[in-house]
């Protein structure tokens, strides 16, 4: 398939981008959403703005007690990375994971979290650990919790004005235990079912899904339980549950209990 004609430019800082950008055009991070869907044409910007170039979106730092990463940060970059084996290992796990090695090579963080498609790994992690996201606009920055960010299917709370710019997580407690499960499409490698656990010292437990809903949550009813047999007896329970010709909405179910035992497992 060959996509509508489109302009195109390439930024060189944040706000080269921000100007150019507008409501016919769109952010060109890693592109392995965005151009098979320009493709299909299922999405049809006037013009793309390429941000791979601009510098101060990449990169992985300690600052100020979190981890921060830049939006145009690549999986591979993440999975790779000593300061996130060492405090978030299950993003290097999650990150490893991601489709083939062209999509962890090229496709980005940020490009993920803003695209929000219900069955990318990167919304279960940065639920799962408290992640915040940073993004800026022509006129301000603002910072949005992972929890407040995604609002429905490929829907979030980015304004069309804004781009993400960086990921900060709280760094967990000496003591964390933390780990990504999914099962795959096994062409796509996509999750049917994904569940990020992060079990902090003294039994505080963070559970996050995707895959499960056409929106990634945290789940607030297994993390209130008190063993690993209630928290999967509560997986999913207030949900709404997707149903495709990957998995029905039962098999589906039935995942998110099977990965989340899994998951708790791993970290108990």
């Amino acid at each position: 398939m060959i996509p509508v004609a489109f302009d195109y430019q390439r930024a060189t800082t944040v706000d080269e981008a921000l100007k150019a950008l507008s409501g016919d055009s769109k952010i060109l991070a890693g592109g392995h959403s965005l151009l098979p869907a320009m493709k299909l044409r299922l999405n049809q910007p006037a013009k793309l703005i390429d941000i791979t170039k601009i510098t101060s979106l990449k990169g992985i730092k300690e600052e100020d007690g979190e981890i921060v990463i830049g939006a145009a940060t690549t999986h591979a970059e993440i999975a790779s990375n000593s300061l996130i084996k060492k405090h978030l290992p299950f993003f290097a796990e999650g990150a490893s994971i991601i489709g083939d090695i062209q999509v962890r090579n090229h496709g980005t963080i940020g490009g993920s979290l803003a695209h929000a498609d219900p069955a990318a790994d990167w919304s279960a992690l940065v639920l799962a650990a408290d992640a915040v996201l940073e993004v800026q606009s022509s006129s301000a920055k603002r910072r949005i919790k992972a929890s407040d960010f995604f609002t429905g299917l490929f829907s979030t709370t980015l304004s069309e004005d804004e781009i993400i710019i960086g990921v900060r997580i709280p760094i967990p407690p000496t003591g964390t235990k933390t780990n990504y499960q999914k099962f795959a499409q096994p062409a796509s490698r996509f999750a049917i079912v994904g569940c990020a656990v992060m079990r902090k010292p003294g039994g505080k437990t963070n559970i996050a899904f995707t895959g499960v809903s056409d929106t990634p949550f945290r789940d607030s009813a297994a993390e209130a339980a008190s063993s690993i047999d209630d928290a999967v007896n509560a997986a999913a329970s207030n949900v709404s549950i997707m149903s495709d010709h990957y998995a029905s909405e039962d098999y589906r179910k039935h995942l998110a209990k099977v990965y989340l035992r899994k998951a708790l497992q791993a970290v108990s």
